[in-house]
């Protein structure tokens, strides 16, 4: 295997920090070829250092010349703004895009590194809610694999290696239920910010969090799904699974299931990614069956948590639904963040902002950045 040159798009939080370690851990096949980041110039800088990337990009052009002045004295590239971010993904040197972005913000730099004939690990599943047909038929006609990222859909591509000319019937994707698993509403009346962010399983960025106790990430995964595997909405189902050992389950049409294990370790499927089709040697903890005596599963609970209800629905309409779905979504976690509306409206505003929105179907990448425009300015003027 070749040294693998990787564009980590998002290299400050919490995916590209993993990410950076699986290169350190490896590398004779690994190496940073560029970083972007947004707005922490500090930690940029410091991984510059350590990484020698042959370019960095900082989105936030206030803290350029930070940036520039830090890297000064070594033989590194540093650029800034939300175009650059778009055109860095174009540089020949570059094998691999790790696309660890934070949501809609994402999608332009994937286009056009899918336009420039670049191989895609995929962390940000925005990407595929907002523009799933465009993204994947841009990636058939320049024949760029998508690897996905997120723990669930690695362990689907697992369990499909192999099984080629073998028809999938269904697939399950499973969620550990979040912080409020078992939570009525009334309960969830008056939950916190601080409450929101513990995940019990995972460590991860604070918006992803959220989305987890709203089990919104569990629906936006829904609807990557459906791209990343060519499925019908009625192929994907979701069952919540507390332990979070069993990432997710193909059933194949003879009836029988492939389930990929582990620990819960995002490090493992961005390692896979990186080196696929092999398998790297880790030196990550080993799961013990004998500290899990028992797996359980669940149904999930669409009355308390409406939000994977709201993703079915917008799968189903199809057109610019799912679109919607993810900016009004992506303003209710940021209102709820900074404490402007309650839990429980998370869903309420994603809901009443679909209501207010008008279905396009067949949408060019400019009427998908129109579509979100207008839901977050739809989804503002309801907070």
């Amino acid at each position: 295997m070749s040294v693998k040159n990787i564009a980590i798009l998002g290299s400050t939080g919490s995916i590209g920090t993993q990410a950076l370690q699986v290169i350190k851990d490896n590398p004779d096949h690994f190496k940073v070829e560029v970083l972007v980041a947004n707005g922490n110039a500090d930690l940029l800088i410091k991984q510059a250092l350590e990484f020698d990337p042959n370019a960095v990009v900082i989105a936030d052009e206030s803290k350029y010349q930070q940036v520039k002045e830090a890297l000064t004295s070594h033989d590194i590239k540093v650029f800034a703004g939300a175009k650059a971010i778009e055109q860095i993904v174009e540089m020949e040197t570059i094998d691999l895009v790790l696309a660890a972005i934070v949501g809609y913000a994402g999608l332009a730099s994937v286009i056009n590194a899918i336009k420039h004939k670049k191989n895609i690990a995929l962390a940000n599943k925005e990407t595929l809610v907002v523009a799933g047909d465009l993204v994947t038929r841009l990636a058939f006609e320049n024949a760029v694999n998508i690897y996905p990222v997120d723990s669930e859909h690695s362990a689907i591509f697992q369990c499909l290696v192999g099984e080629f000319d073998n028809k999938v019937e269904k697939i399950y994707l499973t969620a550990s239920g979040g912080p409020f698993r078992g939570k009525t509403k009334n309960d969830l009346l008056h939950v916190t910010r601080e409450q929101a962010l513990k995940h019990p399983n995972w460590t991860m960025g604070a918006k992803i969090t959220i989305d987890s106790a709203t089990l919104m990430n569990k629906g936006l995964e829904v609807i990557e799904a459906k791209w990343l595997f060519n499925l019908k909405p009625e192929q994907i189902d979701v069952i919540v699974h507390p332990q979070s050992i069993i990432h997710s389950i193909v059933q194949f049409e003879d009836g029988s299931m492939k389930a990929q294990m582990g620990l819960p370790d995002m490090k493992l499927p961005i390692h896979y990614a990186f080196a696929y089709p092999l398998r790297i040697k880790t030196n990550f903890p080993r799961f013990d069956f004998m500290k899990y005596p028992q797996l359980t599963f669940e149904k999930p609970d669409t009355n308390t948590f409406t939000n994977l209800a709201l993703a079915y629905d917008a799968l189903k309409k199809g057109g610019n639904m799912p679109c919607i779905l993810n900016a009004a979504n992506e303003v209710a976690v940021d209102a709820f963040i900074h404490d402007k509306i309650k839990f429980l409206q998370i869903a309420e505003l994603v809901e009443n902002t679909i209501a207010k929105s008008t279905f396009k179907n067949n949408l060019s990448y400019e009427q998908y950045v129109e579509t979100d425009k207008q839901a977050r300015l739809t989804a503002k003027s309801l907070i």
